[in-house]
């Protein structure tokens, strides 16, 4: 398929909005269900414009695809365990990727751009790397803005120093401009603010 330069960024999108538009999880926003990667993937596209408004064509795309087909390979695929979920957060680092790599391909995107673009979602060299550094900092802001209320309210046993340390190792992951976006930038229910504000200033 041939795109021009201003044609594939849309092409683009709209095919990884058809994938996972599959999806056959449903979340409701809004008093409608609709497929649940499909919502993630607007949300972590409209993070990213408010984080970092000037981001490169290849992060855009980096974002969109991050959890592309992600019901595909569930967690039960791999062992209970902890190396048993770092084995499954590698394989779908792949496969997220694989799969961005062959839409771009397909609307016309050159080997630089989908090199570029399946390096950011992997999260290659993410310390030393601003790009992979912004998206694992939208990761965790979209995060805490749209999914931590839901995750808290499935722990039964919740208990805040066991929340706190969960939140620390998310926080460690994020720059220092990140984790002053969690406090100041977005909206969190009222009632975790203080959680979220220990376990980052512990940080």
């Amino acid at each position: 398929m041939t795109q021009t330069r201003d044609g594939r960024f849309a092409a683009a999108i709209a095919q990884v909005d058809a994938a996972n538009g599959l999806d056959p999880n449903r979340e409701t926003v809004a008093g409608s269900p609709r497929p649940k990667e499909l919502i993630y993937a607007e949300r972590m596209s409209a993070m990213l414009a408010r984080f970092v408004p000037d981001a490169s064509e290849a992060l855009k795309l980096a974002v969109r695809c991050q959890h592309i087909e992600r019901w595909k390979i569930p967690r039960s695929d791999c062992p209970q365990t902890r190396a048993g979920y770092q084995q499954w957060r590698a394989t779908l680092r792949d496969f997220h990727a694989h799969r961005a790599g062959g839409i771009l391909r397909d609307v016309g995107y050159d080997d630089a751009t989908i090199a570029r673009v399946r390096a950011l979602i992997r999260k290659e060299r993410m310390k030393s790397d601003p790009e992979a550094q912004a998206l694992e900092d939208v990761v965790a802001l979209v995060f805490l803005e749209n999914y931590l209320e839901g995750f808290v309210a499935t722990h039964a046993d919740y208990e805040e120093a066991k929340f706190v340390d969960i939140l620390q190792k998310t926080a460690r992951k994020m720059s220092a401009r990140g984790r002053a976006s969690a406090l100041s930038e977005i909206a969190v229910p009222e009632a975790l603010l203080p959680v979220i504000t220990k376990a980052l200033d512990a940080t």
